[in-house]
């Protein structure tokens, strides 16, 4: 029985994988790197900023300042402000879900929390929003997630992922919760053992499928 649904953030509330992805072709022309938004987008999709400034400064050869990060945050703030929206069906799923939800992220809470108020999402969730920062772990490792569902006082098995990464879909895997994978774009191919939605409103019917009753 689904009693929780833990949502990724980038990508699966929020249309944000762009943006991240352009901030850093933004700022690694700062270090006379040519490197597409969208190349970035499938290559680093769901992962760490660390392990992805580390990847790039060894691909390239170069050092990357320390203040790289505050100002790469500080862009995408920028455009997020001007560019940011909900997920498609979105918040249409949200206003007629009658089911606990948080948000378990690889961000910082303070990037997530500013992506659900641009967007007007932060009202479903309140202080339900939990970071891979928070407790030093990261997808694919399934910490985030096992930490969200105590928080939310849940067991694994109660509990239903939403991810849009294949990071994300392993960690969910590995914490022994039930996981989805949503695709809007069509971006995979089927994956063996995983269930895929192109909308969000098709979530109605795998919570059906688990006999929770959908209102």
């Amino acid at each position: 029985m689904i009693k929780c649904l833990i949502f990724d953030c980038d990508g699966t509330l929020v249309d944000s994988e762009y943006l991240c992805n352009l901030g850093l072709e933004i700022k690694l022309r700062d270090y006379g790197i040519e490197s597409s938004a969208n190349k970035m987008m499938e290559k680093y999709r769901g992962g760490k900023l660390a392990d992805i400034l580390q990847s790039i400064g060894k691909e390239h050869n170069i050092l990357i300042k320390e203040n790289f990060v505050s100002e790469y945050r500080e862009l995408v703030n920028e455009l997020f402000e001007k560019e940011l929206n909900p997920c498609e069906g979105v918040h249409e799923f949200l206003n007629q879900n009658t089911i606990p939800v948080c948000v378990a992220s690889s961000g910082p809470v303070k990037k997530i929390n500013n992506a659900l108020e641009i967007t007007d999402l932060k009202k479903y969730f309140d202080n339900n929003v939990f970071s891979s920062y928070e407790i030093n772990s990261w997808k694919p490792d399934p910490d985030i997630f096992l930490y969200a569902a105590k928080k939310m006082g849940m067991n694994p098995h109660e509990c239903l992922v939403i991810e849009d990464s294949m990071k994300g879909i392993e960690s969910g895997l590995a914490a022994g919760m039930k996981t989805i994978l949503f695709d809007p774009m069509n971006l995979y191919d089927n994956i063996n053992g995983i269930q895929s939605i192109d909308e969000m409103n098709k979530l109605k019917d795998i919570i059906s499928a688990h006999n929770i009753v959908y209102k």
